[in-house]
C-alpha cells in the first residue's frame, strides 16, 4: 500500500486515492468529491487493475461525480442541518429553515449526560444560520447533535407541536448526503430534520424529568447559634499545616453556610466573630454582606470584648 494507490474502505462504500501514510499506520484517503477521510491501513484494501477490468468502474464514483440539486421538501417540513465544506479539512455547520414557519431553535452537542449549547435563538423562514465549525478528520470524535424546535405562532390557529431530533454522524453514511443546500446554493452534506422526528409532549416530558430527578423533601432548617466563632482552631482540629488560603476558604464557607441557615430559619440577627488579624477575613465578609439584598445592615459589634473582631448582621 503506497501513496497514490486506489483503495476501498472496508467499513463503507467509499473509494479514493491514498494521499498520506503516517508511521502510526494511519492513512488519508481522498475520495471523489475532494474530501479526505482519515482511516487505518487495516480498514482499507487496494483496488487492483484486474478488479477494475473485470467489474468495471465502481458505481460509488458516479454517486460523487454528480451532485444532486437541492432537496425539495414540503414547505412545512423544510428544516435541514447542513455541513458546508470550507476546504478539504473544514466544515461549517448551518441550520436552514426552508419552511413557512418561525421556530425557536436550541442546538446543543451531547457528551453523555453533559451538553453544550451551540445555538439558541429564533430562526425565521428563508434563513441559513451558521452556528459552528468542525474538522473533517475528527468526525469519529464528534458528539451527537441535539436539536429542539418550538414553533412561533403569531395568530390564533391550530397548535403546531414542538419536536426534537438527535443526530450522531457516522462517516459511512455522512458522505451519502451530498446535495445542494437551499439558499446557500453550495454543495453540502444535508440532513433533513423532520423525516423521523418525534413530537414532544411537554407535560409528559416534565413528568419524566420529575421522576428522574424527584424534588427532595424539604426539611426544616435548624437555627445556628446567634454567635459564630470563625477562628480556624474552632472549625478544624489539624490546622497547623494549612496554608492561609485554605484557612480563609474554610472560614468563608462556614460564614456563608451559617448565614444561609440564619436567613432560612427566620432569625433576625447573627454575629460572626472573625478576629482582627490582618483584616482579610473581616474585609471579605463585609464585602459579601454588602452584595446581599436581604441584609438590613451590618456593623462591628462587641468592641469591648473583640475590638473590631466581630460583625453583627441584621437580617431583613
Amino acid at each position: 500500500m503506497n501513496i497514490g494507490d486506489r483503495v476501498r474502505l472496508l467499513h463503507g462504500k467509499e473509494e479514493g486515492i491514498i494521499r498520506k501514510i503516517s508511521s502510526s499506520g494511519r492513512i488519508e484517503v481522498e475520495i471523489e468529491d475532494g474530501f479526505v477521510i482519515p482511516a487505518m491501513k487495516s480498514e482499507a484494501v487496494v483496488i487492483s487493475e484486474v478488479e477494475k477490468s473485470y467489474f468495471g468502474e465502481s458505481k460509488v464514483q458516479e454517486d460523487f461525480s454528480e451532485i444532486p440539486q437541492a432537496i425539495s421538501a414540503p414547505k412545512d417540513q423544510g428544516i435541514y442541518l447542513a455541513f458546508v465544506p470550507v476546504n478539504d479539512q473544514n466544515l461549517s455547520l448551518y441550520l436552514i429553515n426552508d419552511s413557512k414557519q418561525d421556530y425557536l431553535v436550541h442546538v446543543s452537542e451531547v457528551f453523555g449526560n453533559n451538553q453544550r449549547t451551540l445555538l439558541a435563538e429564533q430562526v425565521k423562514p428563508g434563513i441559513a444560520k451558521k452556528f459552528d465549525d468542525r474538522l473533517l478528520k475528527e468526525m469519529d470524535e464528534w458528539p451527537a447533535f441535539l436539536l429542539r424546535f418550538i414553533p412561533i405562532q403569531q395568530r390564533l390557529e391550530k397548535g403546531i407541536p414542538p419536536f426534537e431530533r438527535q443526530l450522531k454522524i457516522k462517516p459511512t453514511q455522512f458522505f451519502k448526503h451530498l446535495s445542494t443546500a437551499p439558499f446557500l446554493n453550495k454543495s453540502a452534506y444535508l440532513f433533513h430534520l423532520e423525516q423521523t422526528t418525534k413530537e414532544l409532549d411537554i407535560r409528559s416530558l416534565n413528568y419524566e424529568l420529575e421522576q428522574l430527578n424527584p424534588k427532595p423533601e424539604e426539611k426544616p432548617v435548624k437555627k445556628p447559634a446567634r454567635s459564630i466563632d470563625l477562628h480556624i482552631e474552632e472549625l478544624v482540629e489539624d490546622h497547623q499545616s494549612m496554608s492561609n488560603s485554605e484557612k480563609l476558604r474554610i472560614q468563608l464557607e462556614t460564614f456563608e453556610r451559617k448565614l444561609d441557615q440564619a436567613i432560612q430559619s427566620g432569625m433576625d440577627e447573627i454575629t460572626f466573630i472573625h478576629g482582627i488579624g490582618n483584616g482579610v477575613l473581616r474585609k471579605e465578609i463585609h464585602k459579601r454582606l454588602s452584595q446581599l439584598g436581604n441584609i438590613k445592615y451590618f456593623q462591628d459589634t462587641q468592641k469591648d470584648q473583640w475590638g473590631y473582631g466581630a460583625t453583627l448582621v441584621r437580617i431583613s
